[in-house]
């Protein structure tokens, strides 16, 4: 089947609503300041699921206020779960001018922001779909490195939602900040193998190749 997905952008964050025309799922939140933006576009669709790449605040700040708000449970895989109470537990790292910078600010802004937990989660793992929630072509994919709990959805044969196992800063490839360097790379080799598709990051414009 052929989804729709709609670019959400809220200053340097990215998420995206994935629709058949009635029903969507979220996937990212972006950060606070953007809530309101977000609910708006959501409010369009008949919600089913949020689905968080990882729980730093840019990506899953909004997570459990649009779960209340559209009454729909909000997905993560299990090794991020320590994140929600202390960013320390996976420490962050950069290569590269723009990694350099990228890093600072995002320190400085992490350390500022406590991301709630929502109430109403369930964890999902490499292989699984969507099925219960309408969307039996969208699958899940682990994508180790950033943090190591990141995960994408292969959206049909079409594309690839990376969160931040990939960024768009300044051109497309991998993330300038990890984890894991070395569950980076793997990362990127993993997604290579996956064959031509539609790049969506989590930060920098959509694109089909990287």
């Amino acid at each position: 089947m052929k989804y729709n997905i709609t670019h959400i952008k809220g200053g340097t964050d990215n998420c995206y609503l994935i629709s058949d025309g009635k029903n969507a799922i979220l996937f990212d939140t972006a950060s606070g300041e953007n809530l309101q933006q977000v609910t708006d576009e959501c409010s369009k669709y008949d919600m089913k699921l949020i689905v968080l790449s990882h729980p730093h605040f840019d990506h899953a700040e909004n997570a459990d206020a649009l779960s209340k708000k559209f009454n729909i449970p909000v997905a993560y895989n299990e090794a991020d779960d320590g994140i929600f109470d202390d960013y320390n537990s996976q420490p962050l790292y950069s290569y590269g001018i723009v990694g350099f910078v990228v890093l600072k600010a995002s320190l400085k802004a992490l350390s500022k922001t406590k991301v709630t937990r929502p109430e109403n989660r369930f964890f999902v793992k490499e292989g699984d779909t969507l099925a219960d929630y309408g969307f039996p072509d969208i699958k899940v994919v682990e994508l180790p490195g950033h943090s190591m709990g990141s995960i994408g959805l292969l959206v049909a044969d079409d594309a690839l939602m990376a969160g931040d196992a990939l960024d768009n800063w300044i051109k497309p490839g991998m993330a300038h900040l990890y984890t894991d360097l070395e569950a980076e790379k793997k990362t990127v080799e993993k997604i290579r193998s996956l064959g031509k598709r539609t790049y969506y990051y989590g930060h920098g414009k959509p694109t089909d190749r990287f």
